[in-house]
């Protein structure tokens, strides 16, 4: 019997949880589409076609759809390849840092989370986007990243050429 009424239970949350969201996204819908919405795609979808959905979102996006509901999450976390087209983009900057790290066996979402900040630091810093400026109080707050040495020598060395 408390089987039963703990099943109750969860059909509603799931209801509850399924009218919430489509409210967030502005979604009117009638009570055939609440249905319909409180249904997981990647539940019901082969996990290919779930793959190639969440292969064709960006990085933020990725983050935030691994963090909708357990299932998209377990499926993106059990993907390390949705990961490695973000990491090969980074790559074009990070190229060292990024070999380095598959180089030590980390995955291709450790090694994006370790180098896409620092990626998105050393392009500015090798694009000349802080050449002229004189002083430590003129940086941008967030024109600095923990980089090693290497990074700080491939930097240096851009600055000497212009």
């Amino acid at each position: 019997m408390k089987k039963g009424s703990k099943q109750t239970t969860s059909r509603r949350n799931k209801q509850t949880v399924a009218s919430t969201t489509c409210k967030k996204l502005s979604i009117q819908p009638s009570e055939q589409k609440i249905k319909t919405c409180q249904r997981d795609f990647v539940q019901l979808f082969p996990l290919e076609v779930s793959l190639k959905v969440f292969s064709e979102l960006d990085i933020q996006s990725l983050c935030n759809a691994a963090v909708t509901c357990k299932s998209w999450n377990q499926t993106i976390e059990n993907c390390d390849d949705l990961w490695k087209h973000h990491c090969l983009t980074v790559r074009a900057v990070c190229q060292r840092e990024i070999d380095d790290d598959r180089g030590n066996g980390y995955s291709w979402k450790v090694t994006l989370l370790r180098n896409y900040w620092k990626s998105k630091v050393k392009y500015e810093w090798l694009s000349g986007k802080y050449s002229n400026i004189h002083s430590r109080v003129a940086l941008p707050e967030k024109s600095m990243y923990p980089m090693d040495v290497d990074t700080w020598g491939e930097i240096l060395e851009a600055e000497l050429e212009r």
